[in-house]
C-alpha cells in the first residue's frame, strides 16, 4: 500500500462479474469496449457507453473520462469511462498518467478495474506504469491537518485491477512499486516543515535505507571540518542547527569495486538568504530547498529496493542558512574543499557552496564514472524555462542524450542550456578564486559555471531544478506540493544505460 490507496492484480479471465463499487472500463476514439470487458461489465454496458458518451460529449480522448452513476443494468455503483485516444497513437499512451487519471475519479472508494482495450491488452509493462500512476496519484500529505475538508474522503481507495498479463507482472510491479516509493519518499521529505525536517533530522532520516541494503554514512561537523568542506561550513555557521553530509552507496552491480555511478543532492533545509535576506513574501516556501537532496535519497531507495543491478553512490550535503551574528556575510572568502578560494559576494547563493564541496569530497574520495547534481539553484531558470522543464547542464554530450530520453519517457523533462569560457569571466573575483555569484543576467549559467570548477574531468551534470522540484504544477500522477521530480527521471536512465 501506498499512501491512501491499495492495489491488487488479478487474472482477467479468472473474473466473473465485478463487486459492488466503481467499475472502470476503457474505449478508444470508437468507444468500443473489449470482449472481456463487455462481458465484466455486463451485456448493457456498451449500449450505456455509447448513449453516455453523447450526452457528455466524450470523444475518447486519451485520459479524458466521465461518470455514471447508478448505472441502470450494471451492479457497479459507478461506472467510469476512461479514453485512450486513438490507435494509431496507441504507442505514445502515457500509462502513468492513464493510471493518474483513474485514481483521480476514486477518492476513498473501492473500484474495479478492467485494463483491457478493444485492440488488445497491454503489456505487464504498461499495466506496471498504470500502477505507478495509481500510486503516485493518491499520495497525500496531510498528517498536520486536525480536521479534513468537508465532503473529504478519508479512508483508502482499494483497486483491484484485472489484466490478462497479472500472471507476468512479479518483476515489473516490484520495480513500479519501488519507484512509487522513491518519489513518496522525496516528497516527504519537500514537504516537511523546517521545524521538523533539520539537517540532523534529515540525516537520520536516511539511515532507514539501511534496511534495503544501502550503506549510510553520515558526516557531522566535527568530521567535516576534520575533511575541510569550509564552504559547506561556512552556510552552517548562521544556523543553531549543525550541518551534516550523508553518503549513501548501493553496490547491486556484478563487481563490487566497480565504479559507482554518483548522484549529488543540494540539501538546504530552510533558506532565509542569510545576511542576504530574502524578502518575507513566499519563504516559507524555502522549506523545499532542499528538493535535490530528497531526490537522491528517493533515487537511492528505488534502486534498492528494485535490486538495481548497478554500483551507485548518493551524496547530499544538508545545511540551513541563517542570518545569526556568526553567519558569513558578502565581502567574506571562503577557501574550498579543493583548496580555491570564494569571495561571498551574495549570501543568498550558497548552494552552490554546498554543492562544490561534495562534488569534490566525492570525485576524490569515489573516483565515479559520471556525476550529477541536483539543486533547486537558481530562480532564473524559471524565467527561462517556467515549470515545464529543468534546466540542464553538462560537459558529456552522451549524458545529455540519455537524460533526455529518460525525461521524455518519464514526463520529467530537461532542456540543455548552455557552458561557456564568457560566464566564468563573470565569476571571477578580483580578491579570491572566484566569486559566487555573477550578478544578474544569465544567473542559472553563471551558477552552473561555479559549479563546473569543481568537477574536473569527471564527466557532469548540473539539474536546476528550481521550477520543478517544489511548489510544482499539479499533475495527473502530482497533486503533491512537493513533487518528487527526478526519481523516474534518474531511475529511468539508470535502468535504461547502466544495469548490467
Amino acid at each position: 500500500m501506498a499512501d491512501g490507496i491499495s492495489i491488487a492484480f488479478e487474472p482477467l479471465d479468472s473474473a466473473k462479474g465485478q463487486d459492488p463499487g466503481d467499475l472502470v472500463l476503457f474505449v478508444g476514439e470508437d468507444l468500443a469496449l473489449s470482449e472481456r470487458a463487455a462481458e465484466i461489465a455486463g451485456g448493457a454496458a456498451s449500449d450505456l457507453v455509447a448513449r453516455a458518451a453523447g450526452v457528455e460529449r466524450f470523444k475518447g480522448k486519451a485520459n479524458a473520462a466521465f461518470t455514471v452513476t447508478a448505472p441502470a443494468g450494471l451492479s457497479a455503483e459507478r461506472l467510469i469511462v476512461v479514453g485512450v485516444g486513438p490507435e494509431k497513437d496507441r504507442g505514445k499512451l502515457d500509462w502513468a498518467t492513464l493510471g493518474g487519471v483513474t485514481a483521480g475519479k476514486l477518492n476513498g472508494r473501492r473500484a474495479t478495474v478492467v485494463l483491457d482495450l478493444a485492440t488488445g491488452a497491454p503489456s505487464a509493462e504498461q499495466a506496471a506504469e498504470f500502477s505507478l500512476g495509481l500510486r503516485l496519484r493518491g499520495y497525500k500529505f496531510d498528517r498536520y491537518k486536525s480536521k479534513k475538508a468537508e465532503g473529504e474522503e478519508t479512508g483508502a481507495t482499494r483497486v483491484t485491477v484485472l489484466t490478462a498479463e497479472a500472471g507476468g507482472m512479479k518483476k515489473p510491479l516490484r520495480a513500479a512499486e519501488a519507484v512509487a516509493e522513491g518519489v513518496i519518499t522525496a516528497r516527504e521529505l519537500v514537504n516537511e516543515p523546517p521545524n521538523v525536517l533539520d539537517p540532523e533530522e534529515f540525516a537520520r532520516r536516511t539511515e532507514a535505507l539501511e534496511k534495503l541494503g544501502v550503506s549510510v554514512e553520515i558526516l557531522d561537523e566535527k568530521a567535516l571540518r576534520k575533511i575541510g568542506m569550509r564552504a559547506l561550513l561556512a552556510v552552517a555557521q548562521g544556523s543553531a542547527k549543525e550541518a551534516r553530509v550523508v553518503i549513501m552507496r548501493w553496490n547491486g552491480g556484478d563487481d563490487a569495486s566497480e565504479a559507482p555511478i554518483a548522484f549529488v543532492g543540494k540539501g538546504v533545509c530552510f533558506d532565509s538568504g542569510g545576511i542576504s535576506i530574502k524578502g518575507s513574501g513566499g519563504m516559507e516556501d524555502m522549506k523545499g530547498d532542499m528538493a535535490g537532496a530528497a531526490c537522491v535519497v528517493g533515487l537511492m531507495q528505488a534502486l534498492a529496493q528494485r535490486k538495481a543491478r548497478v554500483n551507485a553512490l548518493g551524496a547530499i550535503g544538508i545545511v540551513e542558512n541563517m542570518p545569526d551574528g556568526k553567519a558569513q556575510r558578502p565581502g567574506d572568502i571562503v577557501t574550498s574543499l579543493s583548496g580555491q578560494t570564494i569571495e561571498i559576494i551574495n549570501t543568498d547563493a550558497e548552494g552552490r557552496l554546498v554543492l562544490a564541496d561534495v562534488l569534490w569530497h566525492v570525485q576524490q574520495e569515489y573516483k565515479p564514472k559520471f556525476m550529477i547534481d541536483l539543486a533547486t539553484l537558481t530562480g532564473a531558470v524559471m524565467v527561462a524555462l517556467g515549470q515545464e522543464f529543468a534546466g540542464m547542464f553538462t560537459t558529456s554530450d552522451e549524458l545529455a542524450e540519455r537524460l533526455t530520453a529518460a525525461g521524455e519517457a518519464t514526463g520529467e523533462k530537461v532542456w540543455r542550456m548552455p557552458l561557456s569560457p564568457g560566464f566564468d569571466k563573470l565569476i571571477d573575483s578580483k580578491f579570491a578564486d572566484m566569486k559566487n555569484t555573477g550578478g544578474r543576467h544569465g544567473g542559472s549559467a553563471t551558477a552552473a559555471q561555479f559549479i563546473k570548477r569543481f568537477v574536473n574531468d569527471v564527466p557532469w551534470v548540473h539539474l536546476d531544478i528550481a521550477g520543478v522540484g517544489m511548489n510544482a504544477p499539479s499533475s495527473e500522477i502530482s497533486r503533491s506540493w512537493g513533487s518528487g521530480w527526478g526519481v523516474r527521471l534518474l531511475d529511468r536512465m539508470v535502468r535504461d544505460h547502466y544495469e548490467r
